[in-house]
């Protein structure tokens, strides 16, 4: 029979672990100010699958695929971090339309919000701190490989999306209301900033990647 306390308690970490204003964060507040709440909260879900993933192998256990990860983190975090720098530059050269932002379009078109939820999948799948991060809490909970059922795994991993989708259904809201205060030229420092960010926490996860080699 399943513990349906593990949805809650999957719920309340997902919520709690996705909190902390990182790089998702910033992504997630810009594109609600540019483009509007359906935009933000788009992009949070991108990064509330990712976390579901990692919530489902530390919670079912999946020693090799985790130790695979981890294995490999090196090219991954290379990866994460030249991705970052990516977006960051894209942010900060994002054009601006000359209207303000609140009649450039109501709903964003299909591809833009595939392309926000896309990045910041990608962005969170090649952070191994995320899986390192459930493991700790999840060891530190009683909880994880010890649930002992493909079920209890889902459950788990299902209340980590959850929970990870309401903060960014919380940030999008909160955020999306400057959104129809925000002119162009507003935007464009929104972009700066944003994209400066952004490019910071790249510098920095290249850098933790070379002390890591080092040490």
């Amino acid at each position: 029979m399943l513990d349906t306390n593990l949805f809650v308690r999957g719920l309340v970490l997902g919520f709690a672990i996705a909190a902390p204003v990182g790089p998702i964060g910033v992504l997630c507040i810009r594109r609600t100010l540019a483009e509007g709440r359906l935009a933000g909260l788009v992009a949070g879900l991108g990064a509330a699958s990712a976390d579901a993933i990692y919530g489902f192998i530390t919670a079912f256990g999946l020693t090799y695929i985790s130790s695979l990860l981890l294995s490999h983190q090196a090219g991954i975090r290379l990866v994460g971090g030249l991705f970052l720098l990516y977006l960051g530059a894209k942010t900060v050269l994002a054009p601006v339309a000359e209207q303000p932002p609140a009649v450039i379009a109501l709903v964003p078109a299909p591809r833009g919000l595939m392309a926000n939820y896309a990045s910041t999948f990608a962005v969170t799948l090649t952070n191994p701190a995320t899986l390192l991060s459930y493991a700790a809490v999840f060891a530190g909970l009683g909880v994880g490989s010890a649930s002992g059922s493909y079920g209890s795994a889902v459950l788990l991993a299902s209340g980590v999306f959850v929970g990870s989708a309401l903060w960014w259904l919380t940030l999008s809201s909160v955020v999306g209301l400057l959104h129809r205060r925000v002119t162009p030229a507003g935007l464009r420092w929104v972009n700066r900033v944003s994209g400066l960010v952004i490019l910071g926490f790249g510098v920095a996860a290249l850098a933790s990647l070379l002390a890591w080699r080092a040490g």
